[in-house]
């Protein structure tokens, strides 16, 4: 299981890191989508949105890659993952299986780090003093 959780926190961390980069970078050419997912990607770029995501994608990726701080990195993750599958489901459908295989990996690594989450999901939690 050890092996399992390092490989896929390093797929999933390159994974955010290349295409990340690859939102500035333009380095590795993207088939065109959909017109219901250019529509809904067009929404994220007029709305300025996509840089903010790019740069959320690389520094994420680079936790999980680094191992440091992996339960903040899934944490930040999260949300874009959500929309990534969102958008996949609803409008581009092609990218089904890489979006699902990116909830497969965030979930497994949640589950593997679940004692980070215990103090977070604590209720009634109260500030320090």
């Amino acid at each position: 299981m050890k092996y399992a959780t390092l490989g896929a926190r390093i797929l999933l961390g390159l994974i955010f890191v290349v295409f990340g980069l690859n939102g500035f970078l333009n380095f590795i050419p993207i088939p065109p989508p959909t017109p219901e997912g250019a529509a809904y990607i067009g929404g994220l770029i007029a709305a300025g949105l996509m840089p903010i995501v790019k740069a959320i994608e690389i520094v994420g990726g680079l936790m999980l890659l680094s191992g440091l701080l992996v339960p903040l990195g899934l944490l930040i993750l999260a949300p874009i993952i959500v929309v990534i599958m969102h958008m996949h489901l609803v409008a581009d459908p092609g990218g089904l299986p890489m979006a699902a295989a990116l909830v497969v990996f965030e979930l497994f690594l949640a589950w593997r780090y679940k004692q980070a989450w215990r103090d977070i999901l604590r209720l009634g939690t109260q500030p320090s003093a």
